[in-house]
């Protein structure tokens, strides 16, 4: 999992639908060039720029997971952020398929973004 991102305030907060992609999606190359891992903690987003740490919290329950920004999507409007399963699975929301969540997105806090 990336390490939570800094006690600093977020740069962008959003509140909406998330979703996510699984096993089926594994292995398939990402807008960041590099091949899915469902099992790994990272997320597609629109605009934000690859390697942005992001902290998706599920509004139903309150839970958390901080994901790492790997793709472009979601490609369903109404949606505004697709977490992988690993993720999906932390935060609760993976027998849904779609939970109410806020997202908080923080600079990248690794050297050398791709």
């Amino acid at each position: 999992m990336p390490p939570p991102p800094s006690t600093g305030k977020p740069f962008l907060t959003q509140t909406g639908l998330a979703s996510f992609y699984g096993p089926a999606h594994d292995r398939k190359r990402t807008a960041n060039g590099k091949d899915f891992d469902h099992s790994a903690f990272t997320a597609a987003h629109r605009s934000l720029a690859f390697g942005t740490l992001v902290r998706v919290t599920n509004l139903a329950n309150r839970r958390s997971v901080t994901v790492e920004i790997t793709d472009r999507g979601p490609h369903i409007k109404s949606r505004i952020i697709d977490v992988s399963m690993a993720a999906a699975r932390e935060i609760g929301m993976q027998r849904k398929g779609i939970a109410r969540v806020k997202v908080e997105a923080f600079r990248a806090e690794r050297a050398g973004d791709d």
